[in-house]
């Protein structure tokens, strides 16, 4: 069996590695020419992590990650609503990681190169079409270092991993799947300063109009004795007509800053966390109305080509790797002739994880596990004396809970996999 899987992100190359693992060829086709380090950073959550465990990769990551201790979540005055430990600090057997999302697609793309061969990653290929016959599957690729030229690549199976504005995925779903805007917009950046805290906490402030997230991240070119602080301040905007589809556009400051001027609290001045930042970049927050299927005959999505969700409860990259997870497994049983074919594999994968990934859809619409700091404003605007006066212990725990259940990384039920 040969897997082609379009695009090199995360969930592609987390598939490719998971493929090879188990004795089944693949090959990955990214259409830029050069994979950089690009992006801001991510959470890496246990249930993600321990996968990447499972390919041995832990260590790497760890050495080049900040292994995240505890979440906060306060109110728009730095009130504490509700805080948790995260990592090894809550029981789980491996770390959440807080890392640099361009340096982790950099250490996944490496492993592909040592493990599978250089040939096994082909950079500059841009998807055109798919087609499918009873043997199989031919994916046509623009060459963009060959002037442009078209490439017929023939597999198995077609594996759109090509992340929120797939071209995969345009080919099955041409009308009728629009971005979603939430009327939220986010501006991110990495800003060099004092640590906060215990130097290893993310916290969450403010509720769904007017939020402001950080937590540290590895990065060598750190002043000593300063941390690489990666942050994100949200707003609700009016509408003004335009498309929110632009991503990673540089914005300067004056465009949200005032917004967050009174946010100095003892142990953080989020203000001069905005003015430290050398670049800031914006991010509509979009999401896409959940799919009816994902499979069409030998091909299949994953990832953002599949379930794109607002980046809410740190699971974007988490839910990829689960999908990865399940479709190699799946693929696998094809191989030991446990599915009939490749088709059934597919399907079998689609059945495990669309509704898994569409609650998360649907819940991350509603702010996920960041409702406390939602319904802590809604029942104390100017604050509280204690969080317990407008929220019950009871009711923090659950709303924390009830996500971690959904999103697969329930402490009690996650158990190590083989």
């Amino acid at each position: 069996m040969k897997v082609i899987i379009v695009g090199a992100g995360i969930g592609g190359l987390a598939l490719a590695l998971m493929l090879h693992k188990r004795g089944i060829e693949c090959q990955v086709f990214e259409s830029v020419r050069e994979l950089k380090p690009l992006g801001v950073g991510i959470n890496l959550l246990p249930h993600a992590a321990g996968e990447l465990q499972q390919l041995g990769l832990l260590e790497t990551l760890q050495d080049n990650a900040v292994a995240t201790s505890a979440l906060h979540y306060y109110n728009r005055f730095g009130q504490n609503i509700w805080q948790e430990a995260r990592g090894l600090a809550a029981g789980y057997a491996v770390p959440q990681l807080s890392i640099h999302r361009g340096r982790l697609q950099l250490l996944l793309a490496d492993a592909v190169r040592q493990r599978l061969g250089a040939g096994a990653l082909q950079t500059g290929m841009a998807f055109e079409s798919l087609e499918q016959d009873a043997q199989g599957v031919t994916a046509v690729f623009r060459n963009r270092s060959k002037g442009d030229s078209h490439e017929q690549v023939r597999g198995d199976v077609l594996v759109g991993a090509d992340g929120i504005h797939s071209a995969v995925r345009k080919g099955f779903y041409p009308e009728r799947d629009e971005f979603r805007f939430s009327g939220r917009i986010l501006w991110r950046a990495v800003t060099y300063t004092q640590p906060f805290l215990d130097g290893r906490t993310m916290f969450m402030a403010g509720h769904q109009d007017q939020k402001f997230v950080a937590y540290p991240i590895m990065d060598e070119a750190a002043p000593q004795g300063m941390a690489a602080i990666n942050w994100i301040a949200e707003l609700s905007v009016p509408f003004d007509g335009r498309e929110y589809t632009d991503w990673n556009r540089v914005v300067d400051k004056s465009v949200f800053a005032a917004e967050f001027q009174s946010w100095n609290w003892p142990w953080i001045d989020i203000p001069a966390l905005i003015d430290g930042a050398p670049a800031i970049y914006e991010f509509p927050l979009v999401d896409k109305d959940p799919l009816p299927r994902w499979t069409h005959g030998k091909a299949t999505l994953m990832g953002d080509a599949a379930h794109p969700l607002y980046p809410i409860g740190s699971n974007g990259s988490a839910q990829a790797i689960l999908d990865a997870r399940c479709l190699a497994d799946r693929l696998l049983e094809t191989v030991q002739k446990r599915h009939r074919n490749a088709e059934a594999a597919l399907k079998e994968y689609e059945a495990e994880r669309l509704p898994a990934t569409t609650g998360i859809i649907l819940r991350n619409r509603l702010n996920g596990p960041e409702q406390v700091m939602q319904l802590a404003h809604e029942r104390a605007p100017e604050g509280f004396a204690h969080i317990h006066d407008v929220m019950p212990q009871e009711e923090l725990e659950a709303i924390s809970m009830r996500y971690k259940r959904a999103a697969g990384f329930d402490p009690s039920r996650l158990k190590p996999q083989a």
